[in-house]
């Protein structure tokens, strides 16, 4: 790796699509389009579209100043130019690995996060033998970017607003709030789409999902737009419901801009400046503006540099022993073979649009697979393939650590099962549902409630010294019909419930 400052043609990578990946608004660029990239694993469609709309709309805007290449794969592209090239930290160890072992290429700091990988360092050496906690480090983001700030203290008085952004979903069927600024395709969408029509024809690749309407933004004016209507007119409602699930209204009031932010496409601190300017000129509550900030600020920063901080190994991590193979109906988005209200409708949403919210994402599948034992390794694999915001840096610290405990605490402080009373609080799937989330045995038993306590009880030895576990652990002594859920759940086995 060589750090030379010299403005070379910049090699910008799928994900980094943004003004700010270029040292010079007129820097000669170099990209990419892999065919290989989308023959080795079976990506959701819709994902598969967006990179490479975004990819071919940078292209086109950039116009002479870039050279694209189509080619099978990385090398093939890279053995016909003939010209030092420069490229901005990859996303992934694996893109990293291709890198360093592939000629003359200056490889520079990441860019397209708030925390650089030195102040990382400082914060993770300024806690001494203590955890990593995600909000130690948000708090001192904040406090070295000025964020929410008054003085040295956080505006409110409160770091956190958390407590107050758990309130369930209202009966009505949505949120009420004006929808997101939907994308509106042109030529290059259908030029990529007339291409992935033919790649699949011709039984090169095979994909997940269904491609509708482009739901995401790909380029950097499309993406403005969407942070735009987020802040004016979502904002405000973000906050209370941010953790509530409608089965009516999958997008309620997220901001709809992580696909774009991954791509690279807009930069987390003007961000963040715009959601604490919508808070400083009253247009905002402070537990809404907080909220978001903590995600983008606080999580997605973190998250980022837990990947690199961490071992590669960390992605192998299985301290549950889960070795159970994903079932084709899950793997495959049959979201029509399950009767489970929840599960089912979550799945139809991955498979109609590549993506639900955080909540569904970690309360329902992951939840899901965690109560089944299913093998973490192929859990982080299919996020990472069936979303259209997952990348490796996204997927291993989330799926492995918060997701599926896999990890044994290093990132959660417990695992994150729960029963169906959780999702009938959080959520409205459970009024149509045939199953009752209040019972455990029989016909009507909820898998989650059933689920939840052949979790605990297939891994009471493991999570026997996790103190925020010692209630319900002991609380399985008290079940009389503890020996009818387990079998009821191991004939379940792979089944769709």
């Amino acid at each position: 790796m060589r750090l030379t400052g010299v403005v070379t043609r910049r090699w910008l990578f799928g994900d980094q699509l943004g003004p700010h990946f270029l040292d010079d608004h007129d820097q000669p660029v170099l990209m990419i389009e892999s065919r290989e990239v989308f023959a080795r694993r079976r990506f959701h469609r819709a994902k598969a579209h967006l990179v490479l709309s975004a990819m071919r709309h940078r292209a086109a805007e950039l116009g002479e100043q870039c050279v694209y290449v189509r080619a099978a794969n990385y090398t093939v592209a890279l053995d016909r130019i003939g010209e030092p090239l420069s490229v901005c930290h990859p996303t992934s160890r694996s893109a990293l690995t291709f890198v360093l072992g592939h000629g003359d290429i200056d490889i520079l700091p990441a860019r397209g996060f708030a925390t650089s990988a030195d102040d990382f360092a400082r914060w993770v050496q300024s806690r001494g033998r203590r955890r990593l906690l995600m909000e130690d480090f948000y708090r001192d983001s904040r406090r070295r970017l000025r964020v929410l700030m008054d003085g040295e203290e956080p505006v409110g008085g409160r770091w956190n607003f958390d407590a107050d952004n758990r309130e369930p979903p209202p009966r009505s069927s949505s949120l009420g709030v004006a929808e997101p600024a939907w994308p509106v395709e042109d030529e290059i969408d259908q030029e990529v789409r007339d291409d992935l029509d033919r790649w699949q024809r011709d039984g090169h690749v095979r994909f997940l999902g269904v491609d509708g309407p482009r739901r995401f933004g790909v380029t950097r004016d499309e993406a403005l737009a969407i942070l735009d209507r987020f802040i004016t007119h979502r904002l405000p409602k973000f906050g209370p419901h941010e953790d509530a699930m409608l089965s009516g209204d999958p997008w309620m009031a997220h901001s709809m801009l992580s696909a774009p932010m991954n791509l690279g496409l807009l930069e987390p601190v003007e961000v963040v400046a715009r959601a604490e300017g919508a808070y400083r000129r009253g247009e905002a509550p402070l537990g809404s503006v907080e909220g978001f900030i903590r995600q983008v600020l606080g999580w997605r920063d973190f998250v980022w540099h837990l990947y690199w901080h961490l071992p590669a190994s960390y992605r192998d991590l299985n301290e549950l022993r889960a070795t159970e193979p994903l079932p084709d109906w899950f793997a495959e988005l049959d979201a029509g073979s399950v009767d489970a209200a929840c599960l089912s409708g979550i799945l139809a949403d991955v498979r109609d649009h590549g993506w639900v919210h955080h909540i569904p994402r970690l309360m329902v599948l992951g939840n899901y697979a965690m109560q089944r034992g299913w093998d973490p390794a192929q859990v982080t694999d299919w996020f990472h393939r069936a979303f259209v915001d997952g990348y490796d840096w996204v997927m291993v610290p989330n799926v492995v650590g918060m997701s599926q405990y896999a990890d044994g605490g290093i990132l959660a402080t417990k695992p994150y099962a729960a029963g169906g009373a959780y999702i009938n609080r959080m959520g409205d799937y459970c009024r149509g549902c045939r199953y009752d989330p209040r019972t455990r045995v029989g016909d009507d038993a909820c898998p989650f409630t059933a689920g939840y306590w052949s979790f605990l009880h297939r891994n009471r030895e493991l999570l026997a010294g996790n103190a925020r576990l010692a209630q319900p652990l002991s609380g399985l002594a008290r079940l009389n019909d503890l020996e009818e859920v387990l079998a009821q759940e191991s004939a379940r086995g792979s089944s769709a419930p």
